[in-house]
């Protein structure tokens, strides 16, 4: 009994390692894409590739080699039609669909919610969620393929821009990057920014910081000032 349970358990661990790697293997070859699960297709491809590794690895029932084989062929069937996606609109349109205008100058097309099987209920809390609350402000919105509203308000409706209010425009110098975190200096994101160690002592002396130790984190700002916080502030 003791040998069958021994045995039992190192083939779940060796299942469940293989399958593991494979999965993050074939999860590299998918790309960025099916791992954001930006539509439906992708959603369901992901889900059903995941249930497959845990059949694998849970279930002693199911051969290896039979799971396994499942799993690259449904890899490769969504990277077929991925490929397939690119090459052809029509087919991009089948599989994906394509993008709905729900509203339009402010009037809904009921013949849009109801092929997109959406309710008013569902409308209205999408626009609340982009700090709109009365259809009339919205010019166009837009149902996306992963079902996310893009919303374009009417041009009275729209914030000022510094242009509009013609405001000097200040090019950034910097993308904001976290230049140290817990106590230790990013290299990386120095390298990156072509700046270095000397540079951001320089920086937290000005602050009257002497030691990276005492910064618990430290993000370079666009006009290339530093936002530091301290250890001592009890973060």
């Amino acid at each position: 009994m003791d040998n069958f349970f021994e045995l039992n358990f190192w083939e779940m661990m060796l299942r469940t390692t293989i399958s593991f790697l494979v999965l993050l293997i074939l999860a590299r070859l998918l790309g960025k894409k099916q791992l954001s699960q930006l539509t439906f297709f992708h959603y369901i491809t992901g889900i059903s590739i995941g249930s497959i590794s845990a059949e694998i690895a849970s279930q002693k029932e199911t051969p290896f080699m039979d799971g396994l084989v499942a799993l690259i062929w449904w890899t490769v069937l969504t990277l077929l039609m991925s490929y397939l996606s690119l090459k052809s609109p029509k087919i991009r349109t089948w599989i994906d669909d394509e993008p709905t205008i729900i509203i339009k100058d402010g009037e809904i097309s009921t013949k849009s919610l109801k092929s997109s099987r959406l309710h008013m209920d569902d409308l209205l809390m999408m626009l609340r969620e982009q700090s709109i609350f009365s259809i009339q402000d919205v010019h166009y919105a837009v149902l996306e393929t992963n079902g996310e509203l893009s919303v374009m308000k009417k041009v009275g409706m729209q914030e000022a821009t510094k242009q509009d209010v013609k405001v000097p425009l200040t090019l950034p110098l910097f993308m904001p990057s976290e230049i140290i975190s817990d106590g230790k200096i990013v290299k990386k994101n120095l390298d990156e920014l072509d700046l270095t160690e000397d540079w951001v002592m320089k920086k937290l002396r000005k602050h009257g910081v002497d030691s990276v130790s005492d910064v618990f984190y430290a993000q370079l700002q666009t006009n290339g000032s530093l936002h530091i916080s301290l250890r001592k502030n009890g973060i």
